[in-house]
């Protein structure tokens, strides 16, 4: 089945034909209407009752059709602005969380995720290491003024997660006015200390788009990730992260759920996110998450859940005939470069399609065990694609 994909306009989206999103939605939908000036955010590819998929060919939800939901989300992101500190609930916080607060809280489910980079790609995730979050407090003394000498002193001497999460207590309860007042400081006086951080350009930025924001003094204990096309993090249940700039693709377990508590206009649950969070110091490279390759054209990025995997299709357009492996488990691709036919089982029997950039189709579980790419005359480019399903790839 071809899909269409849900688009989000939230505000931290790229604008007009800038977003890939919004190049992704035109060519995916001919009815799509550009606008310069608005932000294109997501585009939602799944179940997900907050934005599910059209099936083109009757209009219907892919719910509906398929009787079910599928276990994981399939998204495109475009950012231009930061999105907000934050951290997803696991199984069990999400279940009570749903049940105390469904307005905030929409839905049960965990939300570990996995991020793609399409472009070079910038993003906050997890703590630096202790020694490394000490050097930054005491380099930086407004910050350190804010979280206090005892705190402080106490991080020196213990150096451990007990002591690095009453820092970051103290930080992220500090009212408006202090916070103010300690990033003002540091805008006016440590300039040559941001810029011998690499952290200059980052600062100025978010401080710009969020002044007076808790979140930007973050910069001072997360890790900043420089992502290449085609690298990849894995955010676990209760890992702090905050993407920053750039475009990917996303795949989660099926959920919005966000504890957040910075860097965003919307509520902010301060509190949980202190409660929830794992204060383990790890050095940036520890965060990137390695895809293992099936051969010249595949990779795989399983993480430690069942819920989804990703796998990533390569395919030289000098590449006659390629055939995928799949395991019976139903799958959503998205393709970004070049021009295949797609060759696989239906219900109703073999099937064709011709796919190519902003194409989304759904490959059912009798597909199982192998789609074929086949060549077409025109085919362009080189062949990307990716695929989001169950990961079956833990059961090997």
């Amino acid at each position: 089945m071809e899909l269409t994909g849900w688009v989000k306009n939230y505000e931290w989206g790229k604008n007009g034909i800038h977003s890939a999103v919004a190049q992704l939605a035109m060519a995916n939908d001919p009815d799509f209407v550009l606008k310069d000036d608005e932000p294109y955010a997501e585009m939602w590819m799944g179940t997900h009752f907050c934005g599910v998929s059209i099936v083109k060919e009757t209009g219907e939800t892919l719910d509906r059709v398929l009787k079910m939901e599928l276990p994981y989300l399939f998204k495109v992101l475009s950012i231009k602005k930061a999105l907000s500190i934050q951290v997803h609930p696991n199984k069990c916080e999400a279940e009570r969380l749903h049940a105390e607060r469904p307005e905030i809280y929409k839905d049960s489910n965990h939300k570990p995720e996995m991020c793609i980079a399409l472009t070079p790609f910038l993003a906050l995730v997890g703590f630096q290491p202790i020694d490394d979050i000490i050097d930054n407090i005491d380099e930086f003394q407004p910050l350190s003024k804010l979280i206090g000498k005892e705190a402080v002193h106490e991080l020196h001497q213990k150096r451990d997660t007990e002591s690095l999460k009453a820092c970051y207590e103290i930080l992220m309860r500090s009212n408006d006015a202090k916070i103010a007042a300690c990033l003002k400081e540091i805008a006016k006086k440590y300039k040559k200390e941001l810029e011998s951080n690499e952290l200059l350009n980052v600062f100025n930025k978010i401080n710009a788009d969020f002044p007076g924001d808790v979140g930007v003094l973050s910069l001072f204990f997360l890790n900043l990730i420089h992502l290449k096309p085609g690298q990849g993090i894995y955010l676990g249940a209760n890992e702090i992260h905050a993407y920053l700039e750039g475009d990917c693709v996303e795949c989660m377990a099926c959920s919005d759920n966000v504890i957040r508590a910075g860097l965003t206009p919307k509520y902010k649950d301060v509190e949980q996110l202190i409660s929830s969070v794992i204060y383990e110091g790890k050095p940036a490279r520890c965060k990137l998450f390695m895809p293992y390759r099936i051969d010249d054209f595949v990779e795989v990025f399983a993480p430690p859940v069942d819920d989804f995997a990703v796998i990533h299709v390569a395919i030289s357009h000098t590449v006659d005939t390629y055939k995928l492996e799949i395991q019976k488990y139903g799958s959503i691709m998205l393709t970004l470069t070049g021009k295949r036919i797609v060759k696989l089982t239906t219900k109703d029997g073999p099937k064709e399609i011709t796919v190519s950039r902003g194409n989304i189709i759904y490959i059912p579980v009798e597909a199982a065990p192998a789609i074929e790419f086949l060549h077409t005359e025109d085919c362009g480019d080189d062949f990307s694609a990716y695929i989001a399903t169950y990961n079956y790839f833990r059961l090997a």
